[in-house]
This record gives C-alpha cells, sequence and structure tokens, in this order.
C-alpha cells in the first residue's frame, strides 16, 4: 500500500531529479522552446518540497492536491499548469484514502494524464510530455520499474518527430532532431516514482 509518505518521497526524489538535470532541460528546450524549461521546473519542484515540509499533508490525495497548486503558482509557462494539473487531476482521483494500493493510484494517474491531453489539447505522437507520460501510465500495470523504461523510451522517441503541439510547433520541421523537453522532464516523474518504490533499474534487473 501507497501512504503519504511514499507520495512526500516521489515529489522529493522528482524534486532531486529536476535538480541534476536542469542544465540538460534547458539545453533541451533552447533550440525549440524558450530555454526556461530547466530553471522553471527546478523553482517549481523546490517550492513543492519546501510546502510539503511545511503543511505535512496526511493522505496520498492531499500530497498530490497541495503539489499541484503549488506548482500552478510557482512555474511559468505552460509547464505549470500542466504538471500542476496532472497532479491535481490526480490527488482528486485519489480521494480522501489514507493509503492506496498500486491499481487504484495508476487508475488516478491516468485520469491526471488525461486531464493534461484535454488541457494542452495534444495526443501522442505530438511532440509533448504526453509522449512519456502516455507510455509510463500505460505500463504502470506492471510495475513502477516498467513504466520508468517506457517513459523514457517515449521521451528519447520524440527526437525524429515532427512537434505539432506547443511552442516548438511554431518552427515546423526544424523541431524534428531535437528531443522534447516536457517528454523529458516527464520521464523524470517515472524515474523518481520507481525510486521511490524502490524498484531495480534495468541492470540490476537483468532484464528490461
Amino acid at each position: 500500500m501507497l501512504d503519504a509518505d511514499f507520495f512526500r518521497r516521489w515529489l522529493t526524489n522528482t524534486a532531486d531529479a529536476v535538480d541534476r538535470t536542469a542544465a540538460l532541460l534547458t539545453e533541451l528546450d533552447s533550440p525549440i522552446g524558450d530555454a526556461d524549461h530547466g530553471s522553471n521546473l527546478q523553482r517549481g519542484f523546490t517550492a513543492v518540497v519546501v510546502t510539503l515540509e511545511k503543511e505535512v499533508p496526511e493522505t496520498p490525495g492531499a500530497v498530490l492536491m497541495l503539489a499541484g497548486r503549488q506548482l500552478i503558482s510557482t512555474v511559468g509557462g505552460a509547464s505549470g499548469p500542466l504538471y500542476g494539473t496532472l497532479l491535481r487531476r490526480t490527488g482528486k482521483a485519489l480521494g480522501d484514502a489514507p493509503e492506496v494500493d498500486e491499481a487504484t493510484f495508476a487508475v488516478a494517474l491516468r485520469a491526471g494524464v488525461d486531464a493534461v491531453a484535454a488541457l494542452g489539447g495534444a495526443a501522442p505522437g505530438d511532440k509533448t510530455m504526453l509522449d512519456a507520460l502516455v507510455p509510463g501510465v500505460d505500463a504502470l500495470d506492471t510495475s513502477f520499474g516498467a513504466a520508468r523504461d517506457a517513459a523514457r523510451e517515449g521521451a528519447l522517441a520524440t527526437t525524429p518527430l515532427l512537434a505539432r503541439k506547443g511552442r516548438a510547433s511554431y518552427l515546423g520541421e526544424r523541431s524534428i532532431g531535437h528531443q522534447d523537453p516536457g517528454a523529458t522532464s516527464s520521464a523524470l516523474l517515472f524515474e523518481a516514482l520507481a525510486e521511490a518504490a524502490g524498484a531495480p533499474r534495468a541492470s540490476e534487473a537483468g532484464h528490461g
């Protein structure tokens, strides 16, 4: 069962992962975006960790709802509303339960991903964060490790795509050949989730 501590650990791990890769995210964002994706997310998830330490919500749903609100109020551009919506909608779907099982979480996270798709008007293949979120949540029914690997592969697979949504879509064919920063940061969420669950890395598991 997954309790509030698990979800706090997930978000803390995400903040650490964003800190480690902020420069890469900004580098990826430079040719096809506003070159601020890494710094924006770094500021947002740092604020999330501080807020969770101050308020200490007692249920998984409350942890995610609070984190989502904090991201929306802290992160500029499109990232704040999109990531905030993902966490808030997932938290809302979890309700007030003090603990949730993995299957319930997977259903709730899918509701969050669907809300992101509705907000951004995007679909997999449009070279957005959904290219990592959708395969990640699809694989969550298998394991946390499978979700991490699927999200990472989805992010890598955005490189040859033509951007159809978001800031990168303005560049047309010039968006081809660049890995999408939003998909890359979304894959970090699943990496942090697998870490929180103690899932072995692919090399440790012996196979994918």
